[in-house]
């Protein structure tokens, strides 16, 4: 299995499947080719929500604001799982759950000829990489002489909350299709708090366990299946009504 995920829209994921579908006959699943553009952070907070859910494949990521630059290709071995991508953060927090623990983790770096294009390396590098590794296998593609180990590569962490007396400062890392804006606020941190009322950059907002759990319109600050606090609102768009897009701070206080 190769799963697909990448920036792209359409109609450039299409090359990448014909490139693949050429060399391996592996089944093919998009992921999501609808990542916001260019924006490493967020496909890197998506992919490590959604990939562990996979059962052991090789995952062709391709959202490559450095395409053309002198920026590796790498395959990232983690745990029964290989991330195939460019060497800018985007595969570490999903290798890091996928793995368990950065340490069992085994960067290569992918070596390739002049590619066809310097604006189009998912379907000129990385697609061919994926099908090598498909094909060689996930514990024994690094036999190949493409692939070298590495130890110096990109670490992508995303932020951490401020824990304050009166409640916590935070940041804004994606907004998904509905209009919620999760946040980089864990969870547990309102867990005991269900039924009250915090403030969000001065405004007041219940705290729910459920968007139902206000009439339809109005705001709630819940825990997503992400595990982080989202700003939301039942049947609306959190980001509107609390004014926040990715990478906004957001400040919480207890009332």
């Amino acid at each position: 299995m190769i799963t697909l995920s990448s920036d792209f829209g359409s109609p450039y994921p299409a090359a990448m499947k014909g490139v693949l579908l050429g060399q391996t006959d592996a089944r093919l699943i998009d992921v999501s080719h609808t990542f916001p553009r260019q924006d490493v952070c967020a496909a890197a907070f998506w992919l490590r929500e959604v990939l562990p859910y996979f059962p052991p494949a090789v995952h062709l990521v391709v959202v490559d604001p450095g395409v053309g630059t002198e920026r590796a290709a790498l395959a990232i071995r983690a745990g029964e799982h290989v991330l195939v991508g460019p060497d800018n953060g985007v595969l570490l927090p999903a290798a890091r759950a996928l793995a368990g623990d950065e340490g069992d983790l085994t960067v290569f770096a992918y070596t390739y000829d002049d590619p066809e294009s310097v604006t189009f390396h998912g379907r000129d590098v990385f697609a061919p990489a994926a099908a090598m590794v498909h094909e060689r296998g996930r514990l024994d593609f690094a036999s190949s002489d493409r692939f070298h180990r590495r130890e110096e590569f990109e670490r992508l962490s995303f932020p951490a909350p401020t824990i304050r007396e009166d409640g916590i400062d935070g940041d804004v890392l994606v907004v998904d299709d509905f209009g919620n804006a999760i946040t980089n606020v864990p969870g547990q941190s309102v867990a005991d708090r269900f039924g009250d009322a915090i403030t969000v950059n001065g405004a007041w907002a219940p705290v729910r366990r459920t968007y139902a759990a206000v009439e339809a319109g109005n705001r709630l600050v819940t825990v997503g299946s992400h595990g982080n606090v989202e700003l939301a609102v039942n049947q609306g768009r959190g980001k509107e009504r609390f004014s926040v897009s990715t990478g906004s701070r957001v400040r919480l206080r207890w009332t």
